[in-house]
């Protein structure tokens, strides 16, 4: 089910979601111990910052484990919903710098948790969205993080296509900071935090500060919206149905099916 590791390097801890045979999809003990990291982390003073990356060359993260999903029930909905609150909570709320080296296709809750950083380093053949309805999801908190960036317009098209975008389309509209060869991402991003831990900083810590008010009030009204929506969706089963039915194919890919909510 994939684990996550751990490497802190002068000062810079690097967060690897480790599932590569499913591009790095992440199970619900990965995203708890993701959630520990952060505050762990945050509470370190030798740590200056953190990179959150995918293991191997193919993939960030494309979102919830669908080994899990396929089993899923309404029962299952609330107690999901609440570890990635928490786990969203954590990663927007860390103090430091928190930057996403995006090393391949980050689609789904893997989208969302690189939206959450500060900001995302890519290289060319990264592929990045939201395609939770192509897995009979409805997708509510991935919708409230986009329309923060994008607003209504852009936001309705990519929630209700499930369409991935080119790391140069979500370069264009401020989504991914830097656009570099695939070997430089992770070293890139690793120079931004330290470039970004080098600012004063009590005005970098009031600042994220602000940035993780301005934004949790909405985003757990977008998660109390998303348990009602869908505890809908899993009573119908359609989420179950499609992840059963991707995963009977045998496909090596997930790319384009993460899911999140």
């Amino acid at each position: 089910m994939g684990q996550v590791d751990l490497e802190i390097t002068d000062g810079c801890a690097v967060v690897t979601l480790n599932n590569p045979t499913a591009l790095n999809a992440w199970s619900r003990s990965m995203q708890q111990r993701v959630g520990e990291l952060m505050a762990e982390l945050d509470a370190d003073d030798d740590v200056k910052g953190i990179v959150l990356t995918g293991a191997g060359d193919r993939a960030f993260c494309s979102g919830q484990d669908l080994n899990e999903l396929e089993t899923f029930t309404t029962d299952h909905v609330e107690g999901w919903l609440d570890t990635f609150y928490r786990v969203y909570n954590a990663v927007l709320g860390t103090s430091k710098p928190v930057v996403a080296a995006l090393n391949g296709v980050t689609a789904g809750s893997g989208y969302q948790l690189a939206l959450l950083c500060d900001l995302r380093i890519a290289h060319s053949g990264v592929r990045i969205g939201q395609p939770e309805v192509k897995s009979g999801i409805p997708s509510i908190t991935g919708m409230y993080l986009t329309w923060q960036s994008l607003g209504h317009s852009k936001t309705t098209e990519l929630m209700l296509t499930g369409r991935l975008m080119s790391a140069e389309e979500a370069h264009q509209l401020g989504l991914i900071a830097e656009i570099l060869p695939q070997d430089e991402v992770l070293t890139r991003s690793k120079q931004l935090v330290d470039e970004l831990a080098r600012l004063p900083k009590q005005a970098f810590r009031l600042t994220k500060q602000r940035v993780h008010a301005t934004l949790m009030p909405g985003l757990k009204e977008a998660f109390d919206a998303a348990l009602a929506s869908d505890r809908k969706a899993y009573d119908d089963g359609e989420p179950q149905a499609t992840a059963g039915a991707f995963l009977s194919r045998g496909q090596e890919t997930r790319e384009g099916r993460g899911s999140g909510s």
